[in-house]
This record gives C-alpha cells, structure tokens and sequence, in this order.
C-alpha cells in the first residue's frame, strides 16, 4: 500500500478517489441493482489512472473491463458495443499488454517506452483501415438491428483509432479514447430514456473522459522526459 501511495501523486490518488466515490454514490442513488455495471466501471477508472503512468497493468486490467462491459452491452441490445468490445477491444487489450511489457522504457517495467510520431504512410493506413472497419461494423450492426445505429458505428470507429493508437504507444490514444467517451456518453443517454437505471454509466464514461484527459496530458509530459533523459544519455556517452 505504501508502494502504491508513493508510485501515485496526490492529484492521482485524489483523482482515482473522486472517481470511485462519485461512480459508488451514483450507483447507490439511481441503480442499487445492477452490481456488475458498478464492478465494470470501477475496474475501467482504475485501469485509466495506470494507463495514465504508462504502467502495462492498465491494459491488463482493460482486458478485465472489456469482457464486463460487454456482458453489459448485451444486456440492452447494444451489440455494436457487443461486438466491438469483444472482436476488436478484448484482443487489442490483450496486444496492447504484450506490447507494453515488451517495450519498458529503460529496462523499466512500470512504464512503457513511448513511440515516436506516427509516420505519414502509417497515418494513412491507419484511417484506410479505420474506415474499413467502420463501413463493415455498419452493415453487420444493421443487420443485427442494433439500437442507435449511426453512434453505435461512430464508436466503433473511434474505439478502433483507440486501441490501434495505444498498441502503437502513442500519446493519442488517450485523445483518441476521450473521443470514444463522448460517443458513448450520448449513446447511453439515449438508453437512460429508457431506464433511468443507466445514468450510473453515463456518469462512468463522463468520469472515463476525465481522466483520458489526464491521461493525455500525463503522457505528453512522460515522453518529454523520455526524451530528456535519451538526449542525456547519449550527451554523456
């Protein structure tokens, strides 16, 4: 415990214990049933706070997240969510982690290596197979009479940006995943029409765009100091 009080700074251990008491306090006020989109959340906002230290047991526990949250999804009909979680999320997750525990910066197993700027021709091809990703989900997702079609397929879109950018260690998926959070929060508003039970979830992915905030600020400062430190080293080498 004391290891993890000094890994954190205080704005993190203060942000993470904001997000857990406003997600458990909302729970208890709207939903007081649904325990396992309590438990998803939860384990999605602490994944989020590792994420924002490069630490690879974010995506580890995002693989926890994934297979939860699509439980949920499929609980009302979301099956874009459904199917983007577990066909494109879940196995990215599961990347994601390989690639961070093979690329420790320094030998450093908490924090991952960031990559450099994306290049021109992978930019490309990173939209070329965003978009045919999207234009498949579409029409997959239509024929499953998905609820909100078109912002169930722009989430699919901006989850595969996501989870494609943080494969490729890239401060951007953070920017890429506050996209994703608002997607999601306008398409779980138009859920909570329905039953007032998912606000909770609602205020989960609000709670979720925070901290992708953070999280892009966080990794935009780690990777200066990456670079510091190389330019350092090799000054003194």
């Amino acid at each position: 415990m004391r290891k993890l009080l000094n890994y954190f700074s205080k704005f993190e251990i203060c942000l993470w214990t904001i997000s857990v008491l406003t997600i458990t306090v909302t729970f208890i006020i709207f939903n007081k049933t649904n325990y396992l989109s309590l438990v998803s959340s939860l384990i999605g906002v602490t994944a989020l706070i590792f994420n924002a230290k490069g630490n690879p047991i974010g995506p580890f526990i995002m693989i926890i997240f994934s297979i939860i949250y699509s439980i949920i999804s499929y609980s009302f009909a979301y099956y874009g969510e459904l199917i983007t979680y577990t066909c494109m999320s879940l196995p990215m997750s599961i990347y994601t982690f390989i690639c961070w525990i093979r690329n420790p910066f320094k030998g450093k197993k908490s924090q991952v290596k960031i990559s450099n700027k994306l290049s021109k021709k992978e930019i490309i091809v990173m939209i070329i197979l965003t978009t045919i990703v999207t234009f498949a989900f579409y029409f997959i997702l239509e024929a499953l009479n998905t609820a909100n079609l078109i912002p169930s397929t722009i989430s699919v879109a901006t989850s595969f940006l996501a989870v494609y950018l943080s494969a490729r260690r890239s401060p951007y998926f953070a920017f890429a995943y506050g996209i994703n959070d608002i997607v999601l929060i306008v398409l779980w508003i138009l859920a909570t029409i329905s039953d007032i039970t998912y606000i909770s979830v609602v205020i989960c992915f609000f709670i979720f765009l925070f901290n992708d905030g953070y999280t892009f600020v966080s990794w935009k400062k780690m990777k200066k100091i990456q670079e510091l430190t190389d330019l350092e080293e090799n000054y003194g080498n």
